[in-house]
């Protein structure tokens, strides 16, 4: 099976140069009324690297899964996502996943595997867990790549309107 890192690092290197290959222009686009444009979702994708950086190296110190939550919404437009050259958001968005991904590979597997029995992955993870389940550092990371690739989809869908 696969390890979280290896994943990732496949992912940024099929997404970036699908990513540099957009226009800043198309980039700047909302996909949709209401929704966040491709830079907008690229900064999302930058905060959540940068979150679960600081989520994954915090939880090697402890017993827990206990990590900061955000409001991912504030978060994008404070940061004027949709005013940053795209170019500049592709590659910060690709050196923070490639960091994140050596953090990854560096956790021991004891630490990746460790029952958790205290943790908040039913409010900061992509696909939640309920509070009384236990959770692993490891489900965590895979679950940040599931996330990553979700939005990944969302910025490579057509024009024509189709949601990821």
């Amino acid at each position: 099976m696969d390890t979280s890192e290896k994943q990732l690092r496949r992912a940024i290197a099929s997404a970036r140069p699908r990513l540099e290959a957009i226009s800043d222009d198309e980039a700047a686009r909302p996909r949709a009324a209401g929704k966040w444009s491709r830079k907008e979702i690229i900064g999302h994708l930058i905060d959540s690297a940068s979150i679960n950086h600081q989520r994954f190296v915090r939880a090697q110190f402890t017993d827990e899964l206990i990590g900061p939550t955000y409001d991912q919404d504030a978060w994008v437009r404070v940061q004027h996502y949709g005013a940053a050259p795209w170019s500049e958001l592709v590659s910060l968005w690709t050196h923070m996943n490639l960091q994140l991904a050596r953090v990854m590979e560096a956790v021991p597997s004891h630490v990746r595997t460790k029952s958790r029995t205290r943790h908040n992955l039913d409010q900061i993870a992509f696909r939640a867990i309920p509070p009384s389940d236990p959770a692993t550092l490891e489900y965590f990371m895979q679950d940040y790549v599931v996330h990553l690739e979700h939005h990944l989809g969302q910025i490579f869908e057509t024009l024509e309107g189709r949601q990821a």
